[in-house]
Formats: C-alpha cells, sequence, structure tokens
C-alpha cells in the first residue's frame, strides 16, 4: 500500500499582526487607521531596513509593503525578508502606485504573495487583506503520494528533499509543488491551482503562476513539471 502524508492546518482564531511599511505618513495613518477598526494589530514603518528588523522581532501575519521607498526599495525589502530565518513563509503584499506588469511581476519574482495598486478604497483594502491572511490555511487537504522517486516531502517541517539536498520553500511555492505531486501524472489547470493555492477571492493572474513554476524549475529541474499549452501543468517523475 502506498503511503501518503497528510497535511493538514487548523485554523487557530487570534488577532493577526500586520506589519505596514510606506514612507508616507498620511497612507500610513490611512491604512494603519482602517486595518485596526477591523481588529487587527498594526505595527507601521518608513523603509526597508526599519521593516525587516521589526518583522524579525514581532513575526508579522503580513508584511505590506511599497515598493518605492528610501535607503531599500520594496523588491528589495522582499527579497531580504524571504532569506530571513523565520520569515520565510511570513506573507508579503506590496501595495504600490506602479501596475506596469513588470513591476508586479518583479514583485512576485521576489517572493510577494500578491500585489495590490494604489489607490485602493478602504473596504476593498481590508476584503484583500482578509482574502490574503485566508492564505495560511490550505483550502483542503492535500495527499502526497511517495510513489514520487525523485522528491520527497516533510509536511510537518515543510521542507522538500532531492538527491539528498533540502530544500526549503517559500509558503507559495511548497504549496504549488505539494499539489501537483498530489496526482503525478494529472494535468491541473491554470483555474484549479488558482483555486486551490491563491483562493477564488483573490485577483492574481496567469503570470503568478508562471513565476512561482518557473523558481520551481530552477531548483529541480525544467523536466519535472511540464507545460500542456492552454490547459495547465503537471509533474512527471
Amino acid at each position: 500500500m502506498t503511503a501518503v502524508v497528510l497535511l493538514k492546518i487548523i485554523i487557530v482564531m487570534s488577532n493577526e499582526k500586520i506589519l505596514l511599511v510606506d514612507d508616507e505618513k498620511d497612507i500610513i495613518e490611512f491604512l494603519g487607521y482602517n486595518l485596526t477598526k477591523e481588529g487587527y494589530d498594526v505595527t507601521t514603518c518608513t523603509n526597508g531596513l526599519e521593516a525587516i528588523a521589526i518583522a524579525s522581532k514581532i513575526k508579522p501575519d503580513l508584511i505590506i509593503l511599497d515598493v518605492m521607498m528610501p535607503e531599500m526599495d520594496g523588491i528589495e525589502t522582499c527579497h531580504e525578508i524571504r532569506e530571513t530565518e523565520g520569515l520565510e513563509n511570513t506573507l508579503i503584499a506590496f501595495l504600490s502606485a506602479r501596475g506596469e506588469d513588470y513591476s508586479q511581476v518583479a514583485g512576485f519574482d521576489a517572493g510577494a504573495d500578491d500585489y495590490i495598486t494604489k489607490p485602493i478604497k478602504p473596504r476593498l483594502l481590508v476584503s484583500r487583506v482578509k482574502a490574503i491572511l485566508r492564505r495560511r490555511y490550505a483550502p483542503e487537504d492535500i495527499l502526497i503520494s511517495d510513489q514520487v522517486a525523485s522528491i520527497k516531502i516533510d509536511g510537518e517541517k515543510y521542507l522538500v528533499y532531492k538527491e539528498g539536498q533540502e530544500y526549503s520553500l517559500p509558503k507559495k511555492e511548497y504549496e504549488l509543488l505539494a499539489l501537483l505531486l498530489s496526482k503525478p501524472g494529472k494535468v491541473f489547470t491554470r483555474d484549479v491551482i488558482l483555486e486551490r493555492i491563491w483562493g477564488s477571492e483573490v485577483i492574481v493572474g496567469d503570470r503568478t503562476i508562471d513565476v512561482h513554476i518557473r523558481k520551481l524549475r530552477e531548483k529541480f529541474g525544467d523536466d519535472c513539471i511540464k507545460t500542456i499549452k492552454g490547459v495547465g501543468y503537471k509533474f512527471e517523475d
């Protein structure tokens, strides 16, 4: 009988902590007020260097980053956070007036979970924040079979092993790989991937999936994840 690892996340209600990073004080005050009113524990700062220090200390559930900031911009800050022990899987969303495709791709490439374009109305911001925070919990259990010989997953430690090498992946990369590994050879459509990994209430595009697939291929090889043109992706051992 094939053994499986059951990944199950239990939701625990708590006041989520949000770190809000923007060099414009009026935006900090405006967004901080609306998020605090919704019951979030909000901490603010005005630059990337300060954000990394604060995040390391308070371990926020979500970091909302501006892109254009002094001392260290949002993209570099996101890279640094993803390399900081204990913050690898912290949710990160960019909130920026720069809505160009290349800016969004750069954000996702840096390890962001979402990219929100300014200006945004308070109600919509709160709705997006709630949806982003729900991504900490799997939409349903994912069964990972050990019949995949080349890659092994430790569901308790969120670690991946290939040929004796250990990989600690960002949360969304891990979940995407776990989904593809759950049924080797099965083609997962883009719609299914978006629903299972990012949730139906969050607006993300195909580029988001493409960036994460590319990063997985860089780590585990181009041959393990096959593109089915116009449909989606599948894992092949």
